[in-house]
């Protein structure tokens, strides 16, 4: 338990309560909140979704399977991918639904950052420190994040969707609405299995096609995953290494830098200054202020923590639920985190459990 009681520096006040809610919720928040993404569409039977017109859906396999060969992609791999498929009401029925309740920024935190959650993250990191030090020097990274976003994308591997990726993409794609985004994901699916990194039979993720124990989009896995132990697969199924390699891969990539922090918890401005110029992309970071030193932070009434590295970084406040006390000034890692989840309490939740992983 001592290894834990920085939870209540990290959230100060609110978060205490969340803590002490913990001893009391824990099992029923942790049965049902804290893998939304994985279990909820798994109840679901087909005759909840809506009839779909298999002409079109095959004419439309058809046209894909004419494109992806085109691309490269073996005739005897399309066949494999598309025999016998049919389309997938239930992604349809997800696609389209409204959430039922949203949940406060308070239980957001207290199902991802659980204590349950926050012990088998240092227990995995105390057991693999030294492979996930390896992998983090080799991509410049820090080797908690890692174990922070496994156990937030998969539980650590356990949850990683059970709905056949191909038919789940081609569903999604003979549908208008995101039509084109989809198809793309279902070519890119085309490509993984061309290349031999999945089985047909094991090709599985969730709903919208996100795959393995990090939850990569196809495209995804084509432009960042990585054969750590060189065995000729990039296996984010089943190999940790893989899994891992390809996270710190994502990272580096996107401008990651180590030691850095992603941000800290602090008191709201005197003033708020202007929001960010951004008016496209990831809608998360438009909800941010406009970015600047520690120093002209300062200058706004903003507290600072001792200690806290490089001036002159830039730094965006946030409050990851609008009408909450709850604020953040957060710096270019935070904006990495939002690359692999454009949400705002999801990048909080990967930097709390990654600083609760190696408390200081």
């Amino acid at each position: 338990m001592d290894r834990i009681e920085p939870v209540a520096i990290l959230l100060k006040t609110r978060c205490m309560v969340v803590r002490k809610k913990l001893l009391v919720f824990r099992g029923l928040i942790f049965g049902l909140l804290a893998f939304p993404l994985f279990t909820c569409g798994d109840a679901l039977t087909e005759e909840a979704g809506q009839e779909i017109d298999r002409v079109s859906f095959e004419a439309y396999l058809a046209k894909v399977r004419s494109d992806a060969v085109a691309q490269g992609i073996r005739s005897k791999t399309v066949d494999v991918a598309f025999a016998e498929l049919a389309p997938d009401p239930r992604v349809i029925k997800f696609d389209r639904r409204q959430p039922e309740f949203v949940q406060t920024f308070e239980e957001y935190l207290t199902a991802r950052v659980s204590e349950a959650r926050v012990s088998q993250a240092q227990r995995y990191y105390e057991d693999k420190r030294s492979v996930l030090s390896e992998i983090a020097d080799r991509y410049g990274v820090d080797p908690e994040y890692l174990i922070a976003f496994w156990g937030l994308e998969s539980s650590f591997g356990r949850y990683q969707g059970k709905y056949d990726v191909i038919r789940s993409l081609a569903t999604l794609g003979h549908d208008q609405r995101r039509s084109r985004f989809f198809t793309s994901e279902l070519h890119a699916a085309l490509r993984i299995l061309d290349e031999e990194h999945v089985t047909r039979e094991t090709f599985v993720g969730g709903w919208a096609g996100a795959m393995g124990q990090n939850q990569f989009l196809p495209s995804t896995f084509n432009n960042f995953a990585v054969d750590y132990d060189q065995d000729g697969r990039k296996d984010i199924w089943s190999n940790k290494l893989d899994v891992w390699a390809s996270i710190a891969n994502y990272l580096q990539r996107h401008g990651w830098q180590r030691g850095a922090g992603w941000g800290f918890s602090t008191s709201a401005p005197t003033v708020f200054p202007e929001p960010s110029a951004m008016t496209t992309g990831c809608r998360a970071l438009r909800q941010h202020s406009k970015k600047l030193k520690l120093s002209e932070w300062k200058s706004y009434g903003v507290d600072v923590p001792a200690g806290e590295p490089r001036d002159n970084a830039l730094y965006a406040l946030i409050k990851p639920q609008s009408g909450d006390s709850d604020v953040y000034l957060v710096g270019g890692n935070f904006r990495a985190i939002l690359s692999y989840n454009c949400a705002n309490k999801y990048a909080v939740s990967v930097g709390l459990l990654a600083e609760l992983i190696v408390p200081s």
